[in-house]
């Protein structure tokens, strides 16, 4: 490519494009990709770097893969879009059925739509319209744990941490939601009962105000990459029943294999009302997510006033990503995905151990495809994001978190460059932002 090209693109780029999270008056700094095959990026001056959060969790099958591909070009050639509206197509059922065959029961209905935050969106105008047809209109509000993170539309919003999230300054205009304190036993710690004390006193309490429960299963996110334990889980869940409030899972970062089971509500043995995908379900390709639910739900919504279901993205089941996440879903069927996650959570565990004993290391944790080096300080991502450049590595880190994800076709060559650039960036120091 030519360098002025390159360097036009980079003027413009700084001058007109706004990037996720970051300011236009003193932009981050970004890197021309011309191109993606297997684990790697392409640079546009020629380097090649290793990405070790999938495209923010979504390339499973890591890049250019050959089936999704070959899925695509098919799908193009018959139709690339049609309205979902008085409509219906193949790519659709394949996937819905695909989905349900996946989901644990008595999950059996599916909506479809664009995004993650959408389908979040989708659940939660679920479940009030669920009460509102079952005459019970002043069932509204939501119940979440602080550390949270659900997504960056406004109803998702009011769902993240208000007080140390990243939505923060919305607070006041976004609804008003219950937070329950997150709890505190890690995944694999010894049961502490008084982590629930603060979940049930809520619910107790509000139950008769409250719609649904709304948690990211086991993994907590973008709000700090926890991990906890598969008791409180379970233990939502029977507060809910308990209680009378639906139970929403937010599967779009922990669906398809990331945690070691295709959802991470199964380490727990537990099923939601509702069920939110996205992120991996087209394998990184594009755009789609879906919002999973039961007869109950849909039964009350369909037979109550209005009669209808309130929701319909323009976009919505899109045949072109349907069929490409009926390709990619399939694809991680073919193969023994399970001992695949094991061998890169033992490798991850041992590549990142040895950051345990470096300085301003708060805490290292893995489970399944996700390891995590805390730190006690904030990480400056335009200070830390070229270091790993430098090293051939692509990693995003976040708050006081450095993270890998890789994607779940990645050598143990490649994995071992990965957890050595994190040891090495991490000893180096000097990364805490101002």
């Amino acid at each position: 490519m030519d360098p002025k090209s390159i360097d036009g693109l980079l003027v413009f780029d700084r001058e007109h494009i706004w990037h996720p999270y970051t300011s236009m008056s003193n932009p981050l700094p970004v890197f021309p990709v011309v191109s993606a095959s297997g684990v790697r990026l392409v640079l546009a001056d020629g380097r090649s770097l290793i990405d070790g959060v999938s495209s923010w969790w979504t390339a499973i099958h890591g890049y250019n893969h050959p089936v999704l591909n070959k899925a695509a070009r098919k799908q193009i050639r018959a139709m690339s879009h049609v309205m979902f509206g008085g409509v219906t197509h193949h790519p659709a059922r394949d996937l819905a059925s695909l989905l349900l065959d996946l989901a644990p029961a008595p999950l059996d209905k599916v909506f479809f739509c664009d995004s993650g935050s959408v389908s979040v969106e989708v659940a939660v105008k679920m479940a009030i319209q669920y009460w509102y047809a079952r005459g019970e209109k002043n069932k509204k509000r939501l119940i979440t744990i602080r550390s949270g993170y659900h997504g960056d539309t406004f109803l998702a919003m009011s769902l993240c941490d208000p007080l140390e999230g990243m939505h923060h300054i919305f607070r006041g205009a976004l609804p008003d939601q219950f937070f329950a304190e997150a709890p505190k036993c890690a995944f694999n710690d010894p049961w502490d009962e008084r982590d629930m004390e603060s979940f049930e006193g809520i619910i107790r309490k509000n139950h008769r105000s409250i719609a649904a429960a709304v948690l990211e299963p086991i993994v907590q996110g973008a709000g700090g990459m926890r991990f906890y334990a598969p008791e409180y889980l379970r233990r939502v869940r029977e507060l809910c029943d308990r209680y009378g409030v639906l139970l929403i899972l937010d599967e779009i970062a922990t669906g398809f294999g990331k945690t070691g089971t295709m959802f991470a509500c199964e380490h727990a043995g537990i099923s939601p009302d509702i069920m939110c995908l996205g992120k991996a379900v087209t394998g990184g390709f594009m755009s789609l997510a879906a919002t999973l639910t039961t007869e109950r739900v849909s039964g009350a919504i369909s037979n109550g006033d209005p009669g209808v279901f309130m929701h319909g993205p323009t976009f919505m089941a899109n045949p072109l990503a349907c069929a490409v996440a009926v390709a990619s879903t399939r694809l991680l069927l073919s193969m023994p995905w399970r001992d695949n996650i094991r061998r890169i959570e033992k490798q991850l565990t041992a590549g990142l151990s040895p950051c345990r004993g470096l300085a301003h290391v708060a805490d290292v944790r893995v489970l399944g495809a996700i390891g995590v080096v805390e730190l006690d300080r904030p990480v400056d991502v335009a200070k830390t994001v070229p270091r790993f450049v430098e090293r051939g590595v692509w990693l995003r880190p976040f708050g006081n978190v450095i993270y890998t994800i890789p994607p779940y076709i990645i050598s143990e060559r490649d994995l071992a460059r990965v957890t050595g650039a994190i040891h090495d960036v991490v000893r180096e120091g000097d990364l805490a932002g101002v």
